[in-house]
């Protein structure tokens, strides 16, 4: 997939050969090569970081259907416990259960008390 983005493979690196000049390395070769060298460690970094965001971004994905997993669960667990007619008592318990899960008890004691006053009016 990323092969013709990368120049050299590690044998080439191992395997090059400068030609010798009187004073060492011929200079603009080794410049050249390490040009190339450079290049490809670029290459290198833009496919890790473009596989790391990937990576965080099915990671959030996941995290997401998981979620939407558990609520579906949850869901269906409210749907399958009732059996039969549905009434409107039945609806404000499971809203009321499913409050205490999101909001914590704070909300679920005024909807308790909303309920039994609507129980008292009746």
């Amino acid at each position: 997939m990323y092969q013709n983005k990368i120049t050299l493979t590690p044998r080439d690196i191992l395997e090059k050969e400068f030609k010798i000049d009187t004073r060492g390395y011929r200079l603009k070769e080794v410049d050249q090569f390490l040009d190339i060298v450079i290049g490809d460690y670029e290459q290198f970094f833009e496919i890790i970081s473009s596989l790391e965001k990937e990576k965080a971004d099915l990671l959030a994905e996941i995290m997401n259907l998981k979620q939407e997993l558990r609520n579906s669960r949850l869901s269906a667990e409210v749907a399958n416990s009732t059996s039969g007619e549905v009434t409107n008592v039945d609806v404000i318990r499971r809203l009321s259960q499913l409050e205490k899960m999101v909001y914590g008890s704070k909300a679920t004691e005024e909807l308790e008390e909303e309920k039994k006053e609507e129980e008292n009016d009746n």
